[in-house]
């Protein structure tokens, strides 16, 4: 009976040890940072809708252009991988180095306009203007077609709020390079 009573108490004071410390241990600049990146890679739901919302204000591509965007949007995102690489405390303020590998849609996108540049006459409408439709169309079979990946660094700022580590909201720039668009 003592040591039912005894593996009893033990496995209770791990359960609370582990729960009690387990949020402490989920606040950190880099649990944060990695809880955001992991939030790409699995498509979560808040992910998605900003992906959704940023989709819909486009002007330029048809609702089939963009649900393809869509979708080359989300392999990209599966398909992203990262390593932590550094993380700077300064009292409330925190920066986490992080170093990401996407899909080079930069130079895809680059590569299609100079083809574009080179090869007008494959979009041409009747009046010789540039079909942006089929143009579109043609960007974006290439962009399914990525397998060239290119890795970039991120600075991710974070500052403490009532104790608990928030992140900053992403620069343009930082945004760019989650989505394989930055230049070098």
């Amino acid at each position: 009976m003592k040591k039912i009573t005894s593996f009893v108490l033990l496995v209770l004071g791990s359960i609370l040890l582990i729960t009690g410390c387990g949020t402490d241990l989920m606040n950190t600049p880099t649990k944060r940072v990695e809880t955001m990146l992991n939030n790409y890679i699995t498509l979560d739901s808040e992910v998605l809708k900003d992906l959704d919302e940023t989709i819909l204000s486009d002007t330029t591509m048809t609702s089939t252009q963009k649900e393809e965007y869509r979708n080359i949007i989300k392999k990209l995102y599966q398909n992203m991988s990262y390593e932590i690489k550094d993380e700077t405390i300064d009292s409330d303020n925190a920066t986490v180095e992080v170093e990401i590998e996407v899909y080079n849609y930069k130079k895809i996108i680059d590569d299609a306009n100079n083809y574009l540049q080179n090869n007008q006459n494959e979009f041409l409408n009747d009046d010789n203007t540039i079909d942006l439709e089929k143009f579109n169309d043609y960007k974006l079979s290439e962009l399914k077609k990525a397998k060239d990946k290119v890795t970039y660094t991120l600075n991710l700022t974070l500052h403490q709020i009532e104790d608990k580590w928030v992140l900053d909201n992403l620069s343009d720039t930082e945004i760019s390079k989650l989505h394989g668009m930055y230049a070098l």
